[in-house]
């Protein structure tokens, strides 16, 4: 890993040093959609729908997957850190490896609360690794964000059953 501490993502603590990152979407209600969201998750198949090349050792994450995610003419190396499927939260993080643009983690969760509402979140943090993402300074954050929210659009239109 190119960052420490490893897990924050997972705990919810984000460590100072980092910009951090916060995105949260609600996506429906009920447990055929968590389900469904959850799946889309750690199969990379959300991933893939908002336009991402994935190459991964696995056809799911788990803790030690390795994955290359390619956007555009970039692809990065990571490793999933973490992974999770339980009643309440279904996700991964995942950690920068050399080579990636920038230097920390960023977490995939689709999670349902007590009144059975779903939602999507993206949680990370970061700071600039290499010389294209220092230069690009506050654009960086914009593009991260955005990334973020095409991730849920991606996920909404995975999930979402025509009636």
């Amino acid at each position: 890993m190119t960052y420490s501490p490893v897990g924050g993502t997972q705990t919810g603590e984000l460590p100072p040093g980092f910009r951090h990152l916060s995105y949260r979407t609600f996506l429906g209600s009920g447990a055929e959609l968590y389900a469904a969201a959850g799946d889309a998750v750690l199969t990379f198949r959300m991933h893939r729908k908002m336009g991402a090349r994935i190459v991964a050792t696995a056809p799911a994450a788990s803790a030690g997957v390795r994955l290359t995610v390619g956007v555009g003419p970039v692809g990065v190396p990571c490793e999933v850190v973490w992974s999770e499927k339980s009643e309440k939260r279904t996700g991964w993080g995942y950690g920068t490896l050399p080579g990636h643009q920038a230097s920390g983690e960023e977490a995939f969760l689709v999670e349902r609360d007590d009144l059975d509402r779903v939602w999507f979140r993206v949680l990370a943090y970061s700071r600039p690794a290499r010389l294209p993402m220092r230069l690009a300074g506050p654009f960086a954050v914009v593009v991260q964000q955005a990334y973020a929210r095409l991730c849920g659009r991606a996920l909404k239109r995975l999930c979402t059953v025509s009636t």
